[in-house]
Formats: structure tokens, C-alpha cells, sequence
């Protein structure tokens, strides 16, 4: 009984501890929701209360609702117990979507390739079997198999799913079922789906398996073409695949070109002359190869005997060199676009050097400038990185200064309790700038016009009195020089020499930016006041304290009076006398005032 009630507590500890995990998912999905949409009204709302421990019943007893029933599975992990169900509930329990985003749904894209895989079958292998002696009548039920299959993925991919496809209408994401599906019937893809499917199939029962009936299945080309440009979103190197499938169109015409070879052969007679196959060996190997040497015009092939055969050659010639110029073309496109941004570098890297080399720089300065060029290249893929978000809208930007530089800003203790809007607006005026190993970020006496973030790398704060001791390393996410920016008067001088240690990769907020924000709140502009007077005054405290070497003063610091004067000046008041100590303790009054 002891146990069974020791149990029983536990499950029921347990229970209390899942629901406290689910309460804080949920605040923390309310929190992201904050950070990510300005716009959300405060969550100032008060914390649910936990739940309450419930009682231990009394042995014997047992909880209604507590009790896990026989059908239900557990597993236990670490003191929890989580509930979760098989994996066969979970597919009984499956939902098809009733709508589908075509732009970002992954599952669409993963069917678009077997879409894409059944339209190759149809496009390598009609041909094929209309051409080469491969379908027989031992084999034709495979052939079959195949070919239904590749019908019912295009049968399902008209009634499942471009029917579900999700469209702009008038700005608005049209998602209504009905509106989806009248949509895809008045569309061009509709018709070409509906005439890929023609069931020619029909006629085998006169004329036999003839491949050929099979080929309006081809047209269902709208597939591939949406496919392509689904995957070229998808991929970080589009380019790749767009060089893949290049190379495939070469391939399928040198294909398509061997079929006809071996037909023009079978056509003539096999061996019955000296251009036509002869029959040897493996058919479509050597008839590709002719297919080949035809296309790319290499030459070597013998020459043609009847008229058949010499309007067959020049036909292909001059397709070849069609062909062949427009693969080529393409392809240098495709490695064009591919190398755009390294064209660019290579480009700004020469012209700098030109006019170096023009005005006769040093070597050493060159060397700098050209590791730069390198270093910022190969760590960020850019020279700017503004360039490539000044086309994108002021949302999108915002969108992406949040995820990049939020978590860092957000840390900053100047910034904590601003508007989260001037934040916000803050983000987008940041700057990325790289500096070199031993490169000076800002030195001691200079005006400080910029705060600066760690983004990647470390940077060091000199001093000591050669100004070579490293006081401290800042590493990433540290933040130095926020105080300049609100200073007053000569307060925004640097105190420290900072270096960077290696390659360093910096956020730069300017002054200029900063005041452009503050105009439009004013509440943050007072707060900032107040959190840099407190910043430079708890900056100077210990120093007095300590009273450690300084900056040497122009005018040094008047003596303090000693205590026994003083007590005689006091006591020379007390007395109302008039002589020489009279005198001067009304002079110091008269400094006293003065100096006031």
C-alpha cells in the first residue's frame, strides 16, 4: 500500500511538472511574438498560477483522470513521463492540408519531383522502346507496370494537388477550396494536364503496345519547369544544379538522336550499307556514340550512300550545330551567373591596386589593403553588405536586422528600458566594417563619434604608461564606446587605445544616426541623458577614490588648509579680535565666495 501511494504521488508530482513545462512553452512563444512583431500590445499580463499540488489520496484510493489507461503509451525519460502515441495512430491521424502554399511548402516541392521522375521515365524511355528492340513480348508487363504507375502519380497530382495550390488574387492569398479549384481549371496547366492523359492506351487493343501512343505524356513539361524553379529557391548553390541540368539537355538530345539513328538504320537495313549500324554489339551504346560524333561535329564518320541517308546526315549536321551553340551558350550563362560575385571582387580588387600602384603606395599599405579585400570577401561573401539589402523593403530589413544584431543590441546596458521601436530603428543604421590584426579601432584622446559591437573576432584596450599593457580583451557580443555617443561637450574623447587581436568583424552605430532617432523619442532621449551621466560618474568614481597617476592638470589643485589653522581662525572669530589672523580669515571668505 505504502508504495502503491508513493507511486501514485509521483505520477501525480509528474503531471504538475508537464503542465509547468507547457505554461512556460506558451510565455515564450508570446515573448518571441513580441520580438519579432513590434506591433503586438504589451504582455503585461499576470502569471497563470501553477497548479496547485493536489492532495495525496489515502492508500487504496485512487485519482479519477490520474489513472493512465491500458491503450494509452508512456516514456519515461530521466523523472518524467511523457505521453505519446504510435506511430500508426499518428498516420490514422494525418490530415491532408486543404491548402498549399506552392512557394514555401517543402512537401509540394518533394512532390513535384516524383512528378518529375515519372515525366523523365516517359521522355527517355518512349523513344527507347519505340526505336530499340527492348520491349518484347516476355518483358511487356513490366513495361506496363511502370507505365500506370508514372500515370497514376499524374492522376493524383491533378486531383490532390493542384487543386489545393494557394493563389494571389487582387494582393490577397486566395485559400478557399472552391475559389483553388476553379482556379486551376481556367488555368493554361489544367489543359495541358487533361491532354497528357489521352487514353491512346485504348488503341493497343488494334494495333498492339506501340510506345509512340504514349506521347502526349511528355507534355506534362509545366511540372519540370515549376520544379526547377522550386528547388533553384531552395538550394545555397543553385548554380550547381543549374550546370547539372545543362548537361542533361546535351545528354537527352544526343539520346533522342541515337534512337533515330538505329530507326534510319532499321529503316535502310541493318548492314546494308556502310553508314547504317551494322548490328554489332550493344545497339544503343554504338549508336549514341555515332550520336555523338554527328551533334558535336567531330568528324570521321563514314559518308552517306542513298538520298535517305544524305537527307538524313544534313539534317542532323545542321540540328547539331544549333544544339550544340545553344548548350554552349547556356552554359556560359550559367557559369556567368555563378561567378558574378566573384567577377565583382576581382574587379574592385584590380582597379584598387591600379590606383595604388598609380600614386605609388607603399608596399606595405598594399599588402594591407589586399588582405582586407580577401578577409572581407571570404568571411561574409560581400564587400557591402547594404548593397545587397538595399533592394529589399524597409520591413524585410527590419526583418532581418532583428535576427542578425537584436540579441547583441538588446544586451547593450545603455539601451535596456529604451522603446523597443527606437531599437528597432537603431538596427537598420548599423554598419559591418572588418579591421586587420593590430589594427587601431579608436585611440586615447581622439573624438568618439561611434559606438562599436563585436559581431566575430576579439579586440584589446591599452594602456598602462607606455600604452602597450593590455588592460582587457573584449570578445563577441561586448560592446565599447556607447558612452561617446551621448556625451556633451569634450567628455566624447576616447580614454583607451583599442586594437584588434586578429581579424575582427565590428557593428559601428554613428552618432549622427543616433541623434536622427532620438528626434522622434524624446522619452529614451532623456533616459540615455541620465544612464550617461550615471555611466561617466561611476567611470570616474574609482579613480578618485584611488587617487591613481592621472591626466597632468594645467592648474594643479590648491592645498587644503591645515586643521590647526583652521582651529586658530575659529577660535580668533569666536573672540571678535582684530588682529593679523582677523584679517586673514575675512580674506578667506572673501577667496571662498569668489571661488563660488
Amino acid at each position: 500500500r505504502i508504495s502503491s501511494a508513493t507511486s501514485l504521488s509521483s505520477a501525480i508530482v509528474n503531471t504538475r511538472l508537464q503542465e509547468l513545462v507547457k505554461l512556460f512553452k506558451e510565455r515564450t512563444e508570446k515573448v518571441k511574438e513580441k520580438l519579432i512583431d513590434p506591433d503586438v500590445t504589451s504582455d503585461e499580463e499576470s502569471p497563470v498560477a501553477s497548479p496547485a499540488a493536489a492532495p495525496v489520496p489515502p492508500p487504496g484510493g485512487e485519482v479519477e483522470g490520474d489513472k493512465p489507461s491500458g491503450d494509452d503509451h508512456y516514456c519515461e525519460m530521466l523523472c518524467c513521463t511523457f505521453k505519446y502515441r504510435p506511430w500508426l495512430d499518428r498516420l490514422k491521424s494525418y490530415q491532408f492540408p486543404s491548402s498549399i502554399d506552392p512557394l514555401t511548402n517543402l512537401m509540394y516541392v518533394l512532390w513535384l519531383f516524383f512528378v518529375v521522375m515519372a515525366w523523365n521515365w516517359n521522355c527517355w524511355l518512349i523513344p527507347v522502346r519505340w526505336a530499340f528492340p527492348y520491349q518484347t513480348p516476355a518483358n511487356i508487363h513490366c513495361w506496363l507496370l511502370v507505365d500506370y504507375l508514372c500515370d497514376l502519380i499524374y492522376l493524383l497530382d491533378i486531383l490532390v494537388f493542384q487543386t489545393r495550390l494557394q493563389f494571389v488574387q487582387g494582393g490577397d492569398i486566395i485559400t478557399d477550396k472552391k475559389a483553388m479549384k476553379e482556379n486551376y481549371l481556367k488555368s493554361q496547366r489544367f489543359k495541358m494536364d487533361v491532354l497528357c492523359l489521352l487514353p491512346l492506351d485504348f488503341f493497343y487493343f488494334k494495333v498492339g503496345v506501340n510506345p509512340l501512343l504514349r506521347f502526349p505524356r511528355c507534355l506534362k513539361y509545366m511540372a519540370f519547369f515549376e520544379f526547377n524553379n522550386r528547388l533553384e529557391a531552395i538550394l545555397t548553390k543553385a548554380y550547381i544544379y543549374r550546370v547539372i541540368r545543362t548537361t542533361a539537355y546535351l545528354l537527352y538530345s544526343l539520346h533522342v538522336n541515337s534512337c533515330l539513328y538505329y530507326w534510319a538504320s532499321a529503316y535502310e537495313g541493318l548492314g546494308s550499307t556502310t553508314w547504317v549500324y551494322d548490328g554489332e554489339g550493344n545497339s544503343y551504346i554504338r549508336c549514341y556514340y555515332w550520336a555523338v560524333k554527328t551533334l558535336i561535329t567531330i568528324g570521321g564518320l563514314p559518308d552517306p550512300k542513298t538520298l535517305f541517308e544524305i537527307v538524313f546526315q544534313l539534317l542532323n549536321y545542321f540540328t547539331g550545330v544549333f544544339a550544340f551553340s545553344v548548350m554552349i551558350g547556356q552554359m556560359r550563362d550559367v557559369v556567368g551567373a555563378a561567378t558574378a560575385g566573384q567577377t565583382y571582387y576581382r574587379s574592385c580588387m584590380d582597379s584598387t591596386i591600379k590606383y595604388m600602384n598609380f600614386y605609388k603606395i607603399p608596399k606595405t599599405v598594399q599588402n594591407r589593403v589586399k588582405t582586407w579585400y580577401e578577409y572581407t570577401w571570404h568571411s561574409q561573401g560581400m564587400l557591402d553588405e547594404s548593397e545587397l539589402l538595399v533592394q529589399l523593403p524597409d520591413k524585410m530589413r527590419l526583418d532581418i536586422a532583428i535576427d542578425v544584431n537584436y540579441n547583441i543590441v538588446s544586451k547593450v546596458a545603455l539601451f535596456q528600458g529604451c522603446d523597443r521601436q527606437m531599437i528597432f530603428d537603431m538596427l537598420k543604421r548599423l554598419r559591418s566594417v572588418v579591421y586587420l590584426p593590430n589594427d587601431y579601432v579608436c585611440k586615447k584622446g581622439e573624438i568618439g563619434r561611434e559606438m562599436y559591437i563585436i559581431q566575430a573576432g576579439q579586440v584589446q584596450v591599452l594602456g598602462g604608461p607606455d600604452g602597450k599593457s593590455v588592460l582587457v580583451t573584449l570578445k563577441p557580443g561586448s560592446v565599447f564606446g556607447e558612452i561617446s555617443l551621448l556625451a556633451a561637450g569634450g567628455g566624447n574623447r576616447r580614454t583607451a587605445n583599442v586594437v584588434a587581436h586578429g581579424f575582427a568583424n565590428l557593428f559601428i552605430l554613428e552618432k549622427k544616426d543616433l541623434n536622427e532617432i532620438l528626434v522622434h523619442y524624446p522619452e529614451s532621449q532623456k533616459l540615455l541623458r541620465k544612464k550617461a551621466k550615471k555611466m561617466l560618474k561611476s567611470n570616474n568614481k574609482p579613480k578618485d577614490e584611488k587617487g591613481g597617476p592621472g591626466d597632468p592638470l594645467i592648474i594643479p589643485p590648491r592645498a587644503e588648509t591645515p586643521k590647526l589653522f583652521k582651529a586658530a581662525l575659529a577660535a580668533t572669530g569666536r573672540m571678535g579680535g582684530k588682529g593679523s589672523l582677523a584679517q586673514l580669515r575675512w580674506r578667506l571668505k572673501e577667496l571662498k565666495a569668489v571661488q563660488a
